[in-house]
């Protein structure tokens, strides 16, 4: 189960957490630092008030009664003030502050002075102090509840570190997984048309054995690979010699309905063995170099050939234009589509339109009776057949779609079945990658 949100790549989830732990050590440790900030300033104003309200208890004592309203005023601080008012009737706050505060202010009076500290109930008021000067007139000392600023660069130097700190951990993060997206780039690029490419063999202990590993296998495969296809190449290119023997053979018959048989049989080997070293070929048509083709006269060319040999194959829609691209792959690709339809439905019908992205859109459709959707992928890899029968008037051998699909691949492109969408029938569509040039 993923949780909504939760990144999807592995950098982004690493990063998440890195940035989600740093954020939360910093907050943690920003709240630490203001609450020892918040003990230290309490402390020093404890301190700080003692004395002050000491000596300012002795210069209103040294003052005339008549003069003391006008210096309360000016005896006022930022956290707490002076007023000559009577006492109020409250009990004593029972804090540790409001006993740390007593403590304090009562070490630094005269002997005999009573402090009592209590909580007045007036809004933005903490505590009040009820002293009595000598000559018995009372005196309040009200404290502002603490208010701990922060200066604003402050919060601007953590924000800007844990900028820093997240800058250097998608560094690192990133880092990290190069290697794997680079594996994983390696490991689509391998396939039989195409040369292996070894990873680069640096970076970390871990990157090194994990890339020698890729090379290795990517070898190994590319060896077995290559050796399956010169064996089936080897074994189609070495059955020909007895079937021609074979043939020979059939020709010195006396019974013809037999001589007829062997000839229908000996024709059937060999349209295996042809499409066996075709299928074998096909893997290496991407070393055919790229030349700049016009596509409809291509197309126009294969719907000429067949029409010359008297078989229905219908160019329906061409866009002008040319591309990059392998002209022989290319033609072979169309070819076995157009067997396959003139196979299963007797007739062909070719298109040509440009796609997205520079790609352009090669359909063969026909009106026969199509493929089902959950044999779609099946039928496209080789000795495949939908019919059980090894009737090749009707099955088929298996191979003209799986080379098809093999020569779309080594074009770069891909080769996708579907059913037709103006009726029944099945349509087989080839994009076709390279620069496209349309014509005006």
């Amino acid at each position: 189960m993923t949780l909504r949100g939760w990144p999807r790549s592995l950098f982004g989830r690493i990063l998440l957490v890195l940035a989600l732990g740093l954020a939360l050590a910093h907050a943690l440790t920003f709240v630490l630092a203001l609450t020892e900030r918040g003990m230290t300033m309490r402390r020093a104003m404890v301190s700080y008030l003692a004395s002050d309200v000491a000596s300012s208890v002795a210069m209103l004592e040294r003052l005339p009664a008549a003069e003391r309203a006008q210096w309360v005023d000016r005896l006022a601080r930022r956290n707490y003030r002076f007023a000559l008012t009577a006492p109020l009737d409250a009990p004593e706050d029972p804090s540790d502050l409001a006993r740390l505060i007593a403590g304090a202010v009562g070490a630094t009076l005269p002997p005999g002075q009573t402090v009592r500290v209590i909580d007045p109930r007036v809004p933005g008021t903490e505590l009040r102090l009820q002293l009595q000067l000598s000559d018995g007139t009372p005196l309040a000392v009200d404290m502002d509840e603490p208010r701990l600023q922060v200066s604003p660069w402050v919060l601007g130097a953590l924000a800007l570190q844990l900028a820093l700190l997240a800058g250097l951990c998608a560094w690192a993060v990133r880092a990290a997984t190069r290697p794997l997206r680079a594996l994983a780039d390696a490991a689509d690029a391998l396939g039989a048309d195409r040369p292996a490419v070894p990873l680069a063999e640096d970076g970390p202990r871990e990157v090194q054995r994990a890339a020698q590993a890729f090379n290795r296998m990517q070898q190994r495969i590319q060896a077995h690979l290559e050796e399956r296809m010169r064996i089936l190449a080897a074994v189609s290119h070495d059955l020909q010699t007895p079937i021609t023997r074979l043939r020979l053979r059939a020709d010195l018959l006396d019974d013809t309905a037999l001589q007829g048989k062997l000839h229908a049989d000996l024709a059937e080997m060999q349209s295996l063995v042809e499409e066996g070293i075709a299928y074998a070929r096909s893997s290496q048509a991407a070393r055919e170099p790229l030349q700049r083709v016009d596509l409809r006269a291509l197309l126009q060319s294969i719907a000429f050939d067949y029409a010359d040999a008297g078989l229905p194959v219908t160019l329906l829609h061409a866009a002008e234009g040319t591309c990059d691209t392998r002209p022989q792959a290319l033609r072979r690709l169309v070819c076995n589509l157009v067997d396959n339809a003139l196979k299963f439905a007797g007739a062909a019908e070719l298109s040509l339109e440009a796609g997205h992205q520079g790609q352009w859109l090669v359909r063969v459709l026909d009106r026969g009776p199509g493929i089902p959707a959950a044999e779609l992928a099946a039928v496209l890899q080789p000795y495949v057949r939908l019919e059980d029968s090894r009737n090749r008037g009707t099955g088929g051998t298996g191979l003209g779609l799986a080379i098809a699909n093999e020569l779309a691949q080594a074009l770069g492109g891909r080769l996708m079945l579907g059913p037709r969408e103006d009726g029944a029938g099945l349509e087989a569509r080839v994009e076709v990658p390279g620069s496209r040039e349309t014509s005006a």
